[in-house]
C-alpha cells in the first residue's frame, strides 16, 4: 500500500481490527502490578481494553487463547529512528582512515553515512522501511512507538504538497504494524550552532520554530480524535534548534499537553560546543528556555554534570536510555542510576535499530552501571520492568498502559520459557530470566490494544524479514553509497 505525495490523512484501523469483544487469554504465568508472577491468569478484553483480570484459574477455559510462558504488559521503545533500520550492518566495518585521527570511526562520520539514507527516502519508501521496521518491533513485544520524526520535506528542503505527507506515513505504517505511536515532531533548524543546513539537512528544517509550529498544528488536528496516535514535540538538540527558538517548540506542547523529547548531551563535542556558545551545558540551556520539565523526556542524557543531574530530577523529567546505540556509536555511559534517584523516571529506547530487542536495552542499561561502578544489583527486576512499560508509555503520553489491570490498554507479550535461553524458569524467577537471558526471538505472542498482531511468532503482515528486504532494496541507490 503506497502513501502518495497528495495523500491526507490515512485512515484509522478499526477499533479492534483482528480482536473480537469478550477475548480471553489463559495466560501460563503473567506479571501483574504487584510485582509478582502469578500461574493461570485469565485476561479478558474488550476493545481496545482489558475488561477482567483474574489469577488462579488452573485450567484453560473453553474459547480462550493459550498463551504458554510468561505474559508481561505491551513494551514501549521510547525513541525510535526508523528509517535508520536500512543502516543496520552497513556501517560496521569502514574502509577510511583512522578513527583515533577524527575520520569515519567517529559519531560525525556516522551521521554523514545516516544523511546519504535520509536524502534517497521518499514517502512511499518511507512507509514500506517503517511498516516493516515497526513490523520488526511487534515481533519484539513493542507495542507503543515514540518516533523522533525530522525527516519532513523533500528534496532541498521543499515542502511535499501536504507538508506532513512523511508524518503520515509513519503513522500509517504504525497501524498496519499494530504498534500505537507518539509521534514526536522534531523542529531542527540548525546544522550545528551557528550554523546553516546544508545539504539532506534541508529536508529537516521548516525555517524558524513558528513556521514548525504552524505546520505541526496542521499534523496534530489531523489525529485529534485517534486513540492510536498522540502527536508529540521534540527540540532536536541543542546543536540543531537555536536557544531563542526553543521557548515556541516548549509553548506548543504545553498547550497541547503532550510529551516534548530533546536529544541531550549525546557527544562530549556537543556540550563543548554548547558550553562555548552559552557558557552553559546543554540541560541548563534546555531548562533556562522552558523545554525541560514533567512533559519532558532526555534522550540518551550521557555527558552530564552534577547540576545538569539536579535539574533533571528537580523538574521530574523522563530520561531514556538507549545502551544499544550509544555502544555502538561509541558515546559512552550515561549516569542512569543517578539520575533516577535524583527523581527521573527512566526508560528505554531502540534509537538507531543497530538491534530491535527491549530486553537487551534494559539488562544493557544495568551492565553499563556494572561496568562503571565495579558493583552489581543497580536495578531490580520491577524497576527494570517499570522502565519498559509503565514509565516508557506514560513518557510517551499514554500513561493508561504498561499494566494488566483493568481498564489498562490490551497490550499483552508473552515469550516462551521453553527455549535454549529461558529453560527452567519457574515463577520465582521468570522475569529475571526474560530480563537477563531471552532475545526478542523468545517472544511469541503479541496483542495490541486488543489486536493479536503477533501469533506464534508470525506478525499479521506475513514475513517481516521479506518486507524488511524488499523496503531495504528499494532504496537501492543508499547501498552504493553506504559501502
Amino acid at each position: 500500500m503506497g502513501i502518495a505525495a497528495e495523500t491526507g490523512r490515512p485512515a484509522a484501523p478499526g477499533a479492534a481490527d483482528d480482536a473480537r469483544d469478550g477475548q480471553e487469554y489463559w495466560c501460563e504465568f503473567a506479571w501483574l502490578p504487584q510485582g509478582e508472577v502469578a500461574e493461570g491468569v485469565l485476561v479478558r478484553v474488550e476493545g481496545d481494553r482489558i475488561a477482567a483480570v483474574e489469577p488462579g484459574v488452573l485450567d484453560v477455559p473453553p474459547g480462550a487463547v493459550r498463551l504458554a510462558g510468561l505474559t508481561l504488559p505491551g513494551l514501549a521503545n521510547v525513541h525510535s529512528h526508523a528509517f535508520h533500520r536500512a543502516l543496520r550492518g552497513r556501517v560496521q566495518d569502514d574502509p577510511g582512515p583512522d578513527p583515533a585521527s577524527g575520520g569515519p570511526g567517529d559519531f560525525w562520520a556516522w551521521r554523514e553515512r545516516m544523511y546519504a539514507l535520509a536524502a534517497v527516502l521518499d514517502p512511499d519508501a518511507y512507509l514500506a522501511l517503517a511498516r516493516a521496521t515497526y513490523a520488526e518491533m511487534a515481533l519484539a513485544g513493542i507495542t507503543c512507538v515514540g518516533e523522533f520524526h525530522y525527516l519532513h520535506h523533500g528534496p532541498g528542503g521543499t515542502p511535499y504538497d501536504d507538508p506532513n505527507i512523511m508524518g503520515h506515513a509513519l503513522i500509517q505504517a504504525a497501524r498496519d504494524a499494530g504498534l500505537r505511536i507518539a509521534l514526536l515532531d522534531a523542529c531542527y533548524l540548525t546544522g550545528g550552532i551557528g550554523t546553516r543546513l546544508v545539504g539532506p539537512q534541508l529536508r529537516f528544517g521548516d525555517g524558524d520554530a513558528d513556521r514548525w509550529a504552524a505546520r505541526v498544528e496542521e499534523l496534530a488536528a489531523a489525529y485529534a480524535d485517534a486513540p492510536d496516535v498522540e502527536i508529540g514535540a521534540a527540540v532536536h538538540s541543542v546543536r540543531a534548534v537555536p536557544a531563542e527558538q526553543m521557548p515556541v517548540v516548549a509553548e506548543f506542547a504545553n498547550r497541547h499537553a503532550v510529551p516534548l523529547h530533546v536529544h541531550l548531551a549525546e557527544q562530549r563535542a556537543e556540550v563543548d560546543a554548547c558550553v562555548a556558545a552559552y557558557c552553559a551545558t546543554p540541560a541548563q540551556v534546555l531548562y533556562d528556555r522552558g523545554v525541560l520539565g514533567p512533559r519532558a523526556t532526555a534522550v540518551h542524557a550521557t555527558h552530564l554534570c552534577d547540576v545538569d543531574v539536579a535539574l533533571l530530577g528537580g523538574c521530574s523529567a523522563h530520561v531514556c536510555l538507549c545502551p544499544t546505540t550509544e555502544r555502538d556509536l561509541a558515546d559512552g555511559i550515561g549516569p542512569g542510576r543517578r539520575l533516577a534517584e535524583a527523581g527521573c523516571p527512566i526508560t528505554l529506547g531502540s534509537d538507531s535499530q543497530t538491534v530491535i530487542d527491549m530486553f537487551a536495552e534494559a539488562r544493557a542499561a544495568e551492565y553499563g552501571e556494572r561496568v562503571t561502578t565495579g558493583r552489581r544489583g543497580h536495578w531490580r527486576t520491577a524497576e527494570l520492568m517499570r522502565m519498559l512499560t509503565v514509565d516508557g508509555n506514560a513518557s510517551l503520553g499514554f500513561p493508561g498502559a504498561g499494566l494488566l489491570l483493568p481498564g489498562a490498554r490490551a497490550d499483552l507479550v508473552s515469550v516462551r520459557l521453553d527455549t535454549p535461553r529461558t529453560a527452567g524458569a519457574g515463577a520465582a524467577d521468570a522475569v529475571a530470566t526474560v530480563l537477563y537471558a531471552a532475545t526478542a526471538a523468545d517472544v511469541h505472542s503479541v496483542v495490541s490494544g486488543g489486536r493479536r498482531v503477533v501469533a506464534d511468532g508470525t506478525h499479521l503482515l506475513g514475513d517481516v524479514g521479506a518486507l524488511l528486504r524488499e523496503a531495504i532494496e528499494k532504496i537501492g541507490p543508499f547501498a552504493e553509497t553506504a559501502r
